[in-house]
C-alpha cells in the first residue's frame, strides 16, 4: 500500500536526512535547494519513463510526454483554454454546477440528517470537467449516481498504480486470463468511444455556430489554424483532463470541509468572511478573501490530492544534489507528502492551521507544490482554484453550523488517507451534519 510507503518515507528522513534511496536507481529528495533545481523552469530534468507507462506509449499527451519540446508546443496551444480570460467565459458553467451541488447536498441533509460531501464533490468536479472538456456534463449531479463513464474512470484510475509499477506485465495483459485486466481494458475502450463521440458532437456544435459556440477549454483548438489541434490529438487531451480534474478537486474539497468542520473556531471565521459576500457572488468576489485563501492553501498543504512522487531523470552529465554526486539517468523524485510536512518549514506540520499562510516565508512558497512545479506545473491550476473558491464559499454560506457527523458509524478512521497516485479517504465517504 503506497500510503504505508509514504509514511515510511517520511519516518526514514528523521535519521537519514533529506535523501532516501528507494530503489537501486531512484532517490527521493526533499532538500529545498535540490527540489528547486529539479523543477527549475529551463532546467534539464526530464520527466522519467514513469509517465510514459501511465497511458498508451503511442499517444503522447501534455501530461504523459517526456519530450520537453513536444510538451512546450502542446502546452502553448492548450494554455489558451486555461487563461484567465477564457476561464471567465466558462465560469457560468462552473457556477451552475456548484449551485446544483449545494442544492443536492441540502436535500440529502434534510432526508438523511447528514450529507456525504465526498460523493457530491466528486459528482460536481466530474460534471464540471466533463462539460468544460467534452462540451456536455455527465449529469451525475442531476441523477445522483455515477454514469458508466465515471465507473469506468474509477476502474482505470485505480489500475494506474499497477500500470506504472509493472509495465512489462501490462504489455502482456491481453494474453493473461486475469479478470481485472479484461475489465480495465473494456473500461478503457468504452471511455475512448465516449470521448470520440462527445468531441465529434461538440465539433458539430462549433460548425453550426462558429461565431458564438458554447465555450469549453478546447474551443479555440478546433479552428484548424496555427492555434489548433487535430481531432485525434484533442480526444486524448480531453480524456486526460477528465482524469486530472475530477478526483483531485473532489478530494481537496472533501478534506477541506472535514478539517474546517472539526475546528469550530476556523469554521466560524470562514463563515464570517463568506457571509459578507453578495448573494450572486462570482470568482472576482472571492478571489481576494484572505482567510478563505489561507484555508484552501492549508488544505492543499496537508491534504494534497497528489502527494506522491513526481519522478524526473537526472541529465546525462550527472548532477550535484543535496550534497551528493548523482549519475546521469538516475531517477530523482520529489513528493508533496514529505515537503509539506517539513517541520523546519512548517512548524507543527501535522496541525491544520490556516493562519500560517497569513505571512508565508520564502521556504514555504518554495516547497508548496500541490500542483507540481516548474514548467510541468498543472495547467489546470487556475480552474481548480476557481472551483475551490466558489464551492467552499457557497458551502459555508449555506451550512454555517456544519460539523463532522457521527451518524452511520462515521469516524476519523473513515478519513484516513489511502495513497496510490492520488489520495482517497479510507471509508470512501465524509458525512457532515448541521444539527
Amino acid at each position: 500500500m503506497l500510503s504505508a510507503f509514504a509514511s515510511a518515507n517520511l519516518s526514514f528522513r528523521e535519521p537519514t536526512g533529506p535523501v532516501v534511496r528507494v530503489s537501486p536507481y531512484e532517490l527521493d529528495i526533499s532538500e529545498i535547494e535540490a527540489v528547486k533545481e529539479i523543477h527549475r523552469v529551463g532546467g534539464h530534468y526530464r520527466k522519467s519513463d514513469f509517465y510514459s507507462n501511465i497511458g498508451h506509449r503511442s499517444i503522447r499527451t501534455l501530461f504523459s510526454t517526456t519530450d520537453p519540446q513536444h510538451h512546450a508546443v502542446r502546452r502553448r496551444l492548450l494554455s489558451a483554454g486555461m487563461a484567465h480570460t477564457n476561464l471567465a467565459r466558462v465560469e457560468p458553467a462552473v457556477q451552475d454546477r456548484v449551485q446544483l451541488t449545494i442544492k443536492q447536498m441540502d436535500s440529502e441533509m434534510s432526508r438523511r440528517g447528514a450529507v456525504d460531501v465526498f460523493k457530491w464533490w466528486t459528482f460536481m468536479a466530474t460534471d464540471v470537467i466533463g462539460e468544460l472538456s467534452f462540451g456536455q456534463s455527465f449529469q451525475t449531479l442531476e441523477n445522483g449516481e455515477k454514469t458508466q463513464y465515471v465507473k469506468d474512470l474509477e476502474n482505470v484510475s485505480s489500475f494506474m498504480a499497477i500500470r506504472v509499477t509493472f509495465p512489462t506485465l501490462i504489455a502482456y495483459s491481453a494474453l493473461l486470463p486475469i479478470p481485472l485486466f479484461k475489465q480495465v481494458q473494456e473500461a478503457g475502450r468504452r471511455m475512448a468511444q465516449y470521448a470520440q463521440q462527445a468531441i465529434r458532437n461538440y465539433q458539430s456544435v462549433i460548425e453550426k455556430n462558429p461565431e458564438n459556440p458554447k465555450q469549453t477549454l478546447f474551443t479555440k483548438m478546433f479552428n484548424g489554424g496555427p492555434e489548433g489541434l487535430k481531432l485525434q490529438d484533442i480526444i486524448p487531451e480531453a480524456g486526460g483532463y477528465i482524469v486530472a480534474g475530477s478526483d483531485t478537486t473532489a478530494i481537496t474539497l472533501t478534506y477541506l470541509v472535514w478539517a474546517v468542520c472539526r475546528k469550530p473556531s476556523i469554521r466560524d471565521k470562514v463563515v464570517a468572511e463568506v457571509s459578507a459576500l453578495p448573494p450572486d457572488f462570482t470568482q472576482d468576489s472571492v478571489r481576494d478573501l484572505p482567510y478563505l485563501n489561507q484555508v484552501i492553501q492549508e488544505a492543499l498543504r496537508i491534504h494534497s490530492a497528489v502527494p506522491s512522487a513526481l519522478p524526473r531523470a537526472v541529465p546525462p552529465e550527472g548532477a550535484n544534489l543535496a550534497g551528493y554526486r548523482i549519475p546521469g539517468g538516475v531517477t530523482v523524485s520529489t513528493q508533496a507528502y514529505t515537503l509539506h510536512r517539513n517541520p523546519d518549514v512548517f512548524p507543527d506540520p501535522h496541525a491544520f492551521d490556516p493562519s500560517r499562510w497569513e505571512n508565508p516565508t520564502k521556504e514555504m512558497k518554495h516547497v508548496f507544490m500541490p500542483f507540481g512545479g516548474g514548467s510541468r506545473i498543472c495547467i489546470g491550476m487556475h480552474l481548480a482554484w476557481m472551483e475551490l473558491l466558489l464551492a467552499t464559499a457557497l458551502f459555508f454560506r449555506t451550512f454555517p453550523k456544519a460539523r463532522v457527523s457521527e451518524k452511520e458509524g462515521m469516524c476519523d478512521e473513515d478519513m484516513e488517507a489511502k495513497i496510490f497516485f492520488l489520495v482517497s479517504p479510507k471509508g470512501r465517504r465524509c458525512l457532515i451534519e448541521t444539527r
